[in-house]
């Protein structure tokens, strides 16, 4: 606890998601209701006003997707309208459990919109099915605790009814981790975090906070700067994803080169599990009493218990912030230079590196401009291109943001300027690295428009030693361009990006997106192809997930990834804490208890 002469009175959080998340978010898609890109009488827009392209035409867009995907957009494919209440699989909960389960005094809710959004995250398969049908198994009760003490109550309850609790947070998991299971009897509990979204208190002297797990990242760092404060951690679904999410994924943020990942920022997390709650009693900056549990929380996807209460480390604002942009000859170049980079230990807080097709699809995202900007654009080309020689089927582009003092930031922001320079690399503006940066929150909007027009697309991600980077990335791409042509698919794209660095590896995304017109089942296609792909970046040395998790999209790999010994250790962990498997999530591995 912070010291006495502490301000502890919670700071009740206006949440930027309300409890009927329908009405903001969309039901069937990502994110905001009024953000999505339409076509519309020739041309492609971006709707709103929450990011920078919206209201502006995409005069790029158009020639892309249909040449690249062979997209015709005269003929869309329209989602289904939200079902109706018949619709949605019967509510599997007796009357006098429902009853009972009322006297605790916990707002719930059995509506089937409530089920339906509570009932997925955000892989292509979940969309896909909200698109076009239904699942056949959605949670039977939706519960809204309102603090710890609500948990305890909802998960003893669970225990002594035997039923199923499935946490749920800001529901942007691409790892199928909060879907319920098919075979699944028993009664499923949702327990949404939502309405736990306070920051209990901060201290100022020690420099942490203690938050409640349902609070959006977005809300978490309005609060905090009202203080002037910041975690700094910034993932990508930072908007949408909660801080339990952040805890039980082992998230990571585009920020952790100077703010760290999820592991460095936490300092003690509360774990309300069947047997009882698991904490520690001591806050100290780092204790060595045995094994860490909190790292036996980060990492559980659920399926130990729900996450209520978290302590984080916290930092005053940065005093500047600042973008900035390198372009390259070829990716290697750009590799080589984050290397050099990690290596002197000098990364600022975000470095980023995208391939040659993903910089060509983030320029196709380029607002129409002014013809005064589309002229100084074509200066820099020309000469980026004709009196430099960069090939612009080979060229790459390093977005980058600094942030700390003034004095700090610019000589950092030289010091990385110059080693971009000695691999090759031109500086390319602040303009762009911020376009670069901020273009990650628009990116995941494009999906759903894929959707209308017979195209299916999904990102995966892995972690790898610097050494097998490059070649990680040309045998993934060659292992898609294999599957694809094996099943006749001559429309697709498979593009990269290195999105984190560290000393001994770095982070790689990858887009993986076809055009579907004469496949039955596009979606089990899709699942083969990144198989196949997962499966060659085990092989080439990389891991089966840097900070989306395992869930049960990537629990094949997870035996093999920790080992026998391993996996007997997880479940000898399950059954002590959860001996009735009251959180069958099934992630990870298969509870046998």
């Amino acid at each position: 606890m912070p010291a006495e002469n502490e301000n502890l009175s919670p700071i009740h959080v206006e949440s930027a998601i309300p409890k009927d998340r329908q009405e903001l978010l969309k039901w069937n898609g990502w994110g905001y209701n009024d953000s999505k890109f339409v076509y519309k009488n020739g041309e492609v827009y971006f709707t709103g006003k929450r990011y920078a392209i919206g209201e502006r035409r995409l005069p790029h867009l158009i020639d892309w997707v249909t040449s690249r995907l062979g997209v015709d957009l005269d003929h869309p494919v329209y989602s289904q309208n939200v079902p109706s209440e018949d619709k949605y699989p019967k509510v599997n909960i007796t009357e006098d459990n429902l009853k009972d389960f009322e006297k605790l005094n916990v707002e719930i809710s059995t509506k089937g919109i409530d089920r339906l959004v509570r009932s997925h995250g955000h892989t292509l398969h979940d969309i896909f099915i909200l698109r076009n049908s239904i699942f056949e198994r959605l949670p039977d009760v939706i519960t809204f605790p309102k603090c710890h003490d609500d948990v305890e109550k909802i998960v003893n309850f669970a225990n002594e009814r035997n039923m199923v609790v499935i946490p749920f947070g800001g529901g942007t998991a691409v790892s199928g981790a909060v879907e319920c299971p098919q075979n699944e009897q028993r009664t499923i509990i949702s327990l949404d975090t939502s309405q736990m979204n306070r920051i209990l208190w901060l201290d100022k002297d020690n420099l942490v906070a203690c938050c409640e797990s349902g609070i959006v990242g977005q809300d978490l760092e309005r609060e905090l700067a009202k203080l002037g404060y910041t975690t700094g951690h910034e993932p990508d679904s930072y908007e949408f994803s909660s801080l339990g999410g952040w805890v039980a994924t082992r998230a990571s943020g585009m920020k952790k080169n100077v703010y760290g990942n999820i592991e460095d920022l936490l300092v003690h997390v509360k774990l309300v599990t069947p047997k009882g709650v698991l904490q520690k009693n001591c806050q100290a900056p780092r204790i060595s009493c045995g094994p860490d549990f909190n790292h036996v929380v980060m990492g559980s996807e659920g399926s130990l218990g729900v996450i209520t209460e978290v302590i984080l480390k916290v930092r005053p604002l940065p005093q500047c912030r600042r973008y900035g942009s390198i372009v390259f000859p070829d990716f290697e170049s750009g590799v080589k230079c984050m290397r050099e980079v990690a290596k002197q230990r000098c990364q600022p807080a975000s470095i980023r590196l995208m391939d040659n097709d993903q910089f060509k699809f983030g320029m196709i995202l380029k607002p129409e401009e002014s013809f005064f900007t589309s002229i100084i654009d074509g200066v820099k080309r020309l000469y980026v291109t004709k009196i430099r020689g960069f090939d612009p089927d080979k060229m790459c582009v390093m977005t980058l943001l600094f942030e700390g003092d003034d004095c700090d930031v610019k000589s950092h922001e030289k010091k990385v300027t110059s080693i971009g320079m000695m691999f090759g690399g031109l500086p390319a503006g602040a303009t762009n690295g911020e376009r670069g940066y901020m273009l990650t929150f628009v990116i995941a909007y494009i999906r759903d428009l894929g959707l209308m027009y017979n195209v299916v697309a999904e990102s995966f991600e892995t972690s790898v030693p610097w050494d097998k980077a490059l070649n990680l990335v040309r045998n993934v791409k060659h292992t898609v361009s294999v599957e694809c042509q094996k099943r006749g698919i001559t429309h697709y794209v498979i593009n990269s990006r290195v999105t984190q660095t560290y000393d001994a590896g770095c982070v790689i995304y990858f887009y993986l997106g076809f055009n579907h017109s004469k496949i039955s089942d596009p979606v089990a296609v899709h699942h083969d192809i990144e198989t196949a792909a997962r499966d060659e970046i085990v092989s080439c040395g990389g891991s089966i997930s840097h900070h989306h998790g395992v869930g049960k999209l990537r629990k094949k790999w997870y035996p093999a990834t920790v080992s026998e010994v391993g996996v007997k250790l997880y479940l000898a962990t399950k059954n002590e804490l959860d001996p009735k498997n009251i959180f069958a999530t099934n992630n990870l591995v298969q509870a046998k208890l």
